[in-house]
């Protein structure tokens, strides 16, 4: 099992690097998903989040997220395969929590590069918290 560590990273290309990796067969736990960063101001990411959850019915779908390890799981998802049983089984590998669980508390995280310096970014727990969702910081 790989433990990374989203505290930093910019969550599209985190997602990418994940989803290749899950369809090589390794099992991935992310940890600190609500530190994870979106690129582009807070009002903008909101938007496009928001639009995407009013999108779907609570009774008929599709189902969007609210919660930062939800959304961070929806976003993997659309870089895999998901009508092959390659890409379904792959998804099942992976494991995202928002903080660090009690029994990942002990294996060192891999640590992703940091992002480009002058451009804005957004904490995906900060998206989450404008859409509803409870986030412990």
């Amino acid at each position: 099992m790989i433990v990374v560590d989203a505290d930093g990273a910019v969550l599209g290309r985190l997602s990418s690097s994940i989803a290749k990796r899950l369809l090589n067969g390794e099992e991935i736990t992310v940890i600190n998903a609500e530190k994870a960063l979106v690129s582009g101001s807070a009002e903008r990411s909101y938007q496009e989040y928001f639009s995407a959850y009013q999108r779907g019915k609570a009774i008929k779908g599709p189902y969007y997220p609210r919660m930062p390890d939800g959304i961070f799981r929806r976003t993997v998802r659309g870089m895999l395969p998901m009508k092959t049983a390659r890409g379904k089984s792959a998804y099942r590998r992976l494991k995202v929590y928002t903080g660090v669980p009690k029994q990942i508390g002990d294996i060192k995280p891999e640590l992703q590069k940091a992002p480009q310096r002058g451009k804005r970014y957004t904490r995906l727990g900060e998206i989450s918290e404008l859409l509803g969702a409870r986030v412990n910081r």
